[in-house]
């Protein structure tokens, strides 16, 4: 039988059964990897066409502008552009004190102080991408000191990307080393891991990297670094909820999950939060287990909200 033991950072790590099988085989015996690309597709679609209009309210918008996190991932960032993006969020609280107010602002970690000491807004946190983003093609030396400063500089999350290509070769106990050794640096900072599912392909591949994320020590799991053709997709999003779900019956322990990178409208952010809600259920329908990783989608929510064209941010 495998053995489990509670990690410092409060996840499972798997220990090497005594009859000499792998620990990570062992763990994808315990979930339906028996998933097939259509069969995802079929149940998308029966939920968008069943549900979704269900959730087009006022109510769901506030609740998703909360959910965001406003992210500028620019090769054209600077500090002036930083400090000012951040100014915006500050002055959200006083221009709009009715609504809540963005879940985080997102940034290369070299932006962290600027935004860390910046911010003058309760609840909202500074996530960075760490971890060689958006390629995770780094040495782990690299990897963990540029995590490490990060935090150092006042992140409050941390967002790392799955070496996907450790992943497609099959190298899943590397995948797990990896993530493992950032989560060590993170401690109790939250750690986002994205699996770039654009790459994986397939929804077995998904569900086998939500799987693996989640037990190497992963807070969340979120689609997309939004820098490659194929970002989030309604059905990698119902893949990754179903391995959550799981992932919960099986150990007890709630991940968040973040969809991130292509979400353009805010019809798109209202069929993800559906997503969550059939799957998850009411539990993940808070601004800190569900969030959106965009950047274009705060203005449109806004505009829908204060019912006139705003660009606020």
């Amino acid at each position: 039988m495998e053995k489990v033991e509670n990690t410092a950072a409060g996840k499972l790590k798997i220990i090497t059964s005594p009859t000499g099988q792998s620990n990570i085989d062992q763990a994808f015996a315990k979930y339906d990897l028996n998933i097939s690309d259509e069969q995802v597709a079929a149940a998308v679609k029966k939920i968008i066409s069943e549900k979704v209009h269900e959730n087009d309210t006022l109510e769901v918008k506030k609740f998703l502008m909360g959910s965001i996190e406003l992210t500028t991932l620019k090769t054209t960032d600077s500090d002036e552009s930083v400090l000012a993006f951040t100014e915006r969020v500050n002055q959200f609280a006083d221009t709009y004190p009715d609504l809540k107010n963005v879940a985080c602002i997102c940034v290369y970690p070299c932006f962290a102080k600027i935004v860390s000491q910046t911010l003058e807004v309760e609840d909202v946190n500074v996530t960075c991408v760490s971890g060689s983003f958006p390629s995770s093609q780094a040495l782990m030396e690299v990897k963990i000191a540029e995590t490490a400063l990060a935090i150092k500089d006042g992140a409050t999350e941390i967002d790392i990307v799955m070496p996907v290509g450790k992943f497609l070769s099959g190298d899943y106990e590397g995948v797990a080393d990896d993530i493992t050794e950032l989560k060590n640096v993170c401690g109790e900072v939250p750690m986002k891991v994205i699996l770039e599912t654009g790459c994986l392909k397939t929804a077995e591949n998904i569900k086998k990297a939500s799987i693996l994320s989640m037990y190497a020590g992963a807070d969340y799991i979120k689609t997309s670094t939004g820098k490659e053709k194929i970002s989030a997709t309604p059905e990698a999003a119902y893949v990754m909820c179903q391995a959550i779900k799981e992932y919960y019956n099986e150990t007890g322990i709630q991940i968040g999950f973040k969809p991130a990178g292509g979400i353009n409208s805010v019809m798109d952010a209202i069929t993800y939060y559906t997503i969550v809600k059939e799957v998850l259920g009411e539990k993940w329908l808070t601004n800190k287990w569900l969030r959106l990783g965009t950047s274009r989608l705060a203005n449109l929510l806004l505009s829908e909200i204060v019912g006139e064209e705003t660009k606020f941010f």
